[in-house]
């Protein structure tokens, strides 16, 4: 029975990771908008209650890697201890940002994918936009459950987005370059915040 779970789980990743791999061959070819749900399920393979298994549509294929990088991300940021001052949070959140530049550009080849599907389709920058809106949402619950004032918990996540996009910016679609370019902006922020902590 124990040895049955893992490989219906192995199943179940492969299954993922067709789709995925199906889905950026077939934007790469035509593009996103003239792809649908059918023919990435085709192409990988699979039916189209298996794709509704593991993703909702298209879109979310897209962003295949970056809500579980998200969900971890989040999970370590809610162990960190509690900051009460700007300059603290946002040397949290760098860590934590630093950490999804890392993550997000492991793979570099997807990440320029990634990148290229968002510069060329303006609803995958719309979907991105509000994925970071959320996550600020959720690194500001996270901070006031932790008892930092409400106002350094509102501003703090928001200004770690916008230094991960100052640096995506920067960067120009290098994964190489993200991280040094992400590290900087926050660098040039919490230096003329508290010199002291840069």
């Amino acid at each position: 029975m124990s040895e049955r779970a893992p490989l219906r789980e192995r199943k179940q990743q492969r299954a993922r990771e067709q789709i995925v791999e199906a889905a950026f061959a077939l934007f790469a070819e035509r593009g996103f908008a003239a792809v649908t749900v059918a023919d990435i399920a085709e192409r990988a393979e699979v039916g189209r209650t298996t794709f509704f298994r593991y993703f909702g549509d298209k879109q979310e294929v897209a962003f295949s890697d970056e809500q579980a990088i998200v969900e971890s991300l989040t999970e370590r940021h809610r162990a960190l201890p509690p900051v009460h001052d700007l300059a603290g949070a946002l040397t949290q959140i760098r860590a934590v940002v630093l950490d999804l530049c890392r993550e997000v550009t492991a793979d570099e080849e997807h990440f320029r994918a990634h990148m290229a599907l968002l510069a060329e389709n303006a609803e995958l920058r719309d979907r991105a936009a509000r994925k970071f809106a959320r996550l600020a949402e959720v690194f500001r619950d996270t901070l006031l459950d932790r008892g930092t004032p409400p106002v350094v918990a509102a501003l703090a996540p928001r200004l770690g987005v916008a230094c991960y996009q100052a640096g995506q910016d920067l960067a120009a679609g290098d994964p190489a370059a993200l991280p040094g370019a992400v590290d900087s902006a926050f660098a040039h922020l919490i230096e003329n915040i508290r010199p002291d902590i840069a």
